[in-house]
């Protein structure tokens, strides 16, 4: 499936919050299972797997000990390599505090990071949302199903505790 096509995949998927991420990794044509063998600090992977993956050959696991909101924006942020580094997938990109602390893949992450963000909260919707009733950082967060933290940094580009120090939350 080429490039255009996935970007279809997903805006189809965006017509309102919640932004269906399981639903959008199924159409990609990938299986998502939730993991208890995870390590604690590891919240997901992608890999190149023939017996578990969908269509495409390859499988999210997510670990099923974090948030919701942790596991939808590690299911999001694996699409996303999916999508922009299916490469240098093979046998797993393993999303966890060494990845994202080495400066190799500081990059790589910042992309898959950024893209799970606009897959999980498009701006299209947070828009319509703030239009029809002022939110807070807070409620909107509930209604998209992501962290404060989340939809802090998409909204101001600061942490939620930072916002809220600020006067901006």
């Amino acid at each position: 499936m080429r490039l255009p096509e996935q970007k279809e995949i997903i805006k189809n998927c965006q017509q309102r919050a919640p932004v269906p991420v399981v639903a959008i990794a199924h159409a990609l044509g990938l299986k998502v299972y939730q993991s208890h063998s995870l390590a604690d600090d590891v919240s997901g992977m992608i890999k190149k797997d023939p017996a578990q993956g969908g269509s495409s050959g390859y499988a999210i696991f997510v670990n099923a000990n974090h948030a919701e909101v942790r596991r939808r924006f590690t299911i999001a942020h694996e699409i996303a390599h999916f999508i922009l580094h299916e490469q240098m997938i093979g046998d797993g990109v393993v999303e966890d505090a060494l990845l994202r602390a080495d400066g190799l893949t500081n990059g790589i992450e910042r992309q898959a990071n950024a893209m799970a963000a606009d897959i999980l909260m498009p701006w299209h919707l947070i828009n319509e949302s703030i239009e029809r009733v002022p939110m807070s950082i807070e409620a909107l967060a509930t209604m998209f199903k992501v962290s404060r933290d989340a939809m802090s940094y998409r909204m101001l580009g600061i942490s939620y505790d930072d916002a809220q120090a600020a006067g901006r939350a």
